[in-house]
């Protein structure tokens, strides 16, 4: 896929915005608060840096694979990949109703392309890429994998043994993501279960660790995804703390938990799409 210039890029993240209050907003369930935040990370790395291959293949040999491990960001990674072209936009309009493609957490079962691996159990989706990454080690496939957690994400067990691991095994052809918020679904992460500082948790687990900070900023996100991938083949995993904003790019939604988990009603959605131009057009 050719790179696109950062205007460009910006006005695919503005559309995908529409898409996922749209998507939320048709069947009044859904999250649509962290997927406004990520938008930026989701279209920089779809549109201009993932080597991939939107005719999809579910053993992902030969192309860098991405997966979503905070599975509620649904809405907006089925908009990159569907703007993308691995599925007709037109189908975005299905997210979350019965017999859809489209589940409110991604699944293979449903042979969506572009899902390698059920997501939503929060904490499994590290693990999963260290297997992925390890696999193409074996393989001798010298492209990269990527994988999206949440912070709140990282007060589960799992995220911490996989830190361990992919350190100790020196899988360095492995790119995590934070998207550093700063909430999850009961409030700030700082008052339901403190992370204190990330970088040097990751860095005392052996982990090559950098950050982004204005995850908002389509010309920082892009600087940071090239940073991550010319940190690594050396020798460590590498972590990209990712600083956003939940609610990114509607003012009533911004920086706050509140919107986590909530769809917005009719007033709010025209509120919301009016401060967001139509860029690509609406499905």
């Amino acid at each position: 896929m050719e790179k696109k210039s950062v205007e460009e890029l910006q006005k695919i993240a503005t559309q995908l915005r529409r898409d996922v209050l749209r998507m939320v907003h048709a069947v009044q369930s859904g999250h649509p608060g962290a997927p406004l935040g990520c938008a930026e990370f989701f279209v920089a790395l779809y549109f201009n840096q993932l080597r991939h291959n939107p005719d999809f293949k579910m053993d992902g040999k030969g192309e860098d694979i991405f997966f979503l491990s905070n599975g509620h960001l649904s809405a907006g990674w089925y908009s990159v990949l569907a703007r993308s072209g691995y599925f007709p936009v037109e189908e975005l309009k299905t997210f979350r109703k019965l017999n859809s493609r489209l589940q409110g957490h991604p699944a293979t079962e449903e042979h969506l392309p572009g899902v390698r691996v059920a997501s939503g159990s929060l904490g499994q989706g590290l693990s999963v890429a260290l297997g992925a990454a390890q696999a193409k080690k074996i393989d001798g496939d010298d492209k990269l994998v990527y994988v999206m957690m949440g912070d709140g994400e990282l007060q589960e067990g799992q995220v911490w043994e996989a830190a361990m691991y992919a350190a100790h095994y020196g899988v360095d052809n492995l790119i995590a993501t934070v998207d550093y918020n700063g909430q999850q679904i009961d409030g700030p992460t700082n008052k339901i279960m403190d992370l204190k500082s990330l970088r040097d948790k990751f860095e005392a687990f052996g982990w090559e660790v950098m950050e982004t900070p204005n995850g908002n900023d389509m010309e920082s996100v892009l600087i940071g995804l090239e940073k991550a991938k010319n940190l690594t083949r050396e020798g460590k995993p590498v972590m990209n703390l990712l600083h956003t904003e939940m609610g990114f790019g509607v003012d009533f939604m911004v920086g706050t938990h509140k919107w986590h988990g909530s769809p917005p009603n009719d007033e709010q959605l025209e509120n919301a799409l009016s401060q967001l131009e139509e860029t690509l057009g609406d499905y």
